[in-house]
């Protein structure tokens, strides 16, 4: 009731302000959703994987970077940087990752931590199709 009061008081600006703010909302709502839950770790050291695992096996690693080990640990199908020898040890307040397409990065040590998976990664889907 009172919102209906209000609306009848607003100006032909305002409502396409506000129109404008709810689809603003619903793009990023669409962009912004979660990707498929992962199925592998990827490790990438200067471009190169040095290392893969599968999500659903639980493990702790250690890994050569440019300046020392980083040890990560895989937890109930997640991934998190638990130590590391960089200074700032920004990688490790990255948190814990799941999702395909999510990231973690020690960039002074050269390390990128990704999860891949999803229907293309699992040969479900198609990529590309051509004749």
């Amino acid at each position: 009731m009172a919102l209906s009061g209000a609306w009848r008081r607003t100006r032909p600006l305002d409502r396409l302000v506000v129109a404008l703010l709810l689809l603003l909302c619903a793009l990023l709502l669409v962009w912004l959703r979660p990707g498929p839950p992962g199925r592998r770790l990827l490790v990438e050291r200067d471009g190169k994987v040095i290392y893969t695992a599968p999500l659903d096996q639980e493990r702790r690693v250690e890994l050569n970077g440019r300046i020392g080990i980083t040890r990560l640990a895989i937890h109930q199908g997640r991934v998190c940087i638990e130590d590391s020898p960089c200074p700032r040890k920004v990688c490790i307040g990255m948190g814990r990752i799941e999702r395909a397409g999510e990231l973690l990065a020690c960039v002074p040590n050269g390390l990128l931590v990704r999860i891949d998976g999803g229907a293309a990664a699992a040969g479900e889907g198609y990529d590309l199709l051509s004749r």
